[in-house]
């Protein structure tokens, strides 16, 4: 073979394998963006916790935990996904679990070309370490057409960061729609009772059977010394796993602001401006908040407990809100460039005067946009 072919051929190579360009189809998976906080105590149900965006802790009566952004992490990561057990349940119930899950659009997984005879092969790659070793379970749920696929790996050695792989076929039943519904879970199990463990585990594409998805899963919730570590996510076609897709903060920022964005709480001062709007009344106003990146669907309105947290400022008055909520409108009906809503407070208000929401004098007041999955 003469030179020319084989650089010709190492071109090939590279660009079958996804070297080149982009390839992680799993957003945050190096745990850099946190917008929430870097911790969360006293975690007992399912939500987006104070730790790593995207990542979603699920549960039903499985322990107490502390969720966080760790600064432990493998060489080339600066953070993972913790979770440290602090009051056990060392036997589950029947409907008990844990796990952490990733959810994705479906209009972002097409080029998986699933429910084709063409499916692609994807592979799964991440680090992972625990005090407590064993089998663990990773189910790939298509919630679209309510099919699954589970593989296990196992934690070989306590307290050591290792790199795991799994490669699944392509499913050639069931499309994923082409829209922004969450169409596939990557479901992270830490823990499950017999309703998820009792059948033989779906290594195969195939109709969700509840008893099949957790098969061999060990019981992390067991003791008050177990934690669990997770970073490096990766997701991809083909079957081998490539060096992990390093993005920019700023990128992954954006990434993540699609399904939620908060401003307001962080370093600074303790009023912070949160909102422009204009006085409609005595005692209310309409604010908009132009979008750094387009919302994935219409969001709910998060704030930081009370809205006595906020005050509208305006040349006549600084006035305590009594009440905020969005407008069931946008600036083309998309929220792909802006969101409105209005808040009121008791009076001293002039209608058609500029207001400013803001912060009422505490730095952990914020408010929030969610359009996750």
């Amino acid at each position: 073979m003469t030179k020319a072919a084989e650089l010709a051929k190492m071109g090939e190579v590279l660009t079958n394998s996804q070297i080149g360009g982009r390839r992680n189809i799993v957003i945050n998976g190096a745990m850099q963006v946190s917008q929430r906080g870097t911790s969360e105590t006293g975690v007992t149900s399912g939500q987006y916790a104070d730790a790593p965006d995207r990542f979603k802790v699920e549960m039903s009566s499985a322990g107490t935990w502390t969720v966080s952004q760790s600064t432990t992490a493998p060489s080339g990561f600066s953070n993972s996904y913790k979770f440290d057990c602090t009051t056990a349940d060392a036997s589950l119930g029947a409907g008990d679990y844990l796990q952490l899950s990733h959810y994705l659009e479906g209009q972002d997984l097409q080029h998986l070309k699933k429910g084709t005879s063409d499916a692609e092969k994807v592979t799964l790659s991440f680090y992972v370490r625990s005090n407590k070793t064993g089998t663990y379970i990773v189910e790939f749920y298509d919630a679209d057409n309510s099919r699954s696929i589970s593989k296990s790996y196992t934690i070989s050695s306590a307290n050591t960061f290792e790199k795991k792989t799994i490669t699944i076929d392509g499913d050639t039943s069931g499309a994923f729609g082409n829209d922004n519904g969450g169409s596939l879970g990557i479901f992270f199990y830490l823990g499950a009772g017999s309703n998820f463990t009792s059948g033989t585990l779906n290594t195969s594409w195939g109709s969700r059977t509840l008893a099949n998805v957790a098969v061999g899963q060990v019981n992390l919730a067991d003791s008050t010394d177990n934690e669990w570590y997770i970073t490096g996510v990766q997701m991809e076609i083909g079957e081998q796993a490539t060096p992990f897709e390093h993005r920019s903060f700023g990128e992954e920022l954006a990434l993540c602001q699609r399904y939620y964005t908060r401003e307001g709480a962080g370093s600074g001062g303790v009023y912070k401006r949160l909102a422009d709007g204009i006085c409609s009344t005595t005692t209310a106003a309409d604010f908009m908040v132009n979008l750094s990146t387009p919302l994935r669907a219409t969001p709910t309105l998060e704030t930081s407990g009370n809205v006595n947290h906020y005050v509208m400022y305006s040349a006549n008055a600084l006035d305590v809100v009594t009440a905020l909520a969005l407008n069931n409108d946008s600036d083309d009906g998309t929220f792909n460039h802006s969101v409105s809503f209005y808040g009121t407070v008791g009076s001293g208000l002039v209608a058609g005067d500029s207001v400013q929401l803001i912060t009422n004098a505490n730095a952990s007041y914020y408010l929030a946009l969610d359009a996750e999955l």
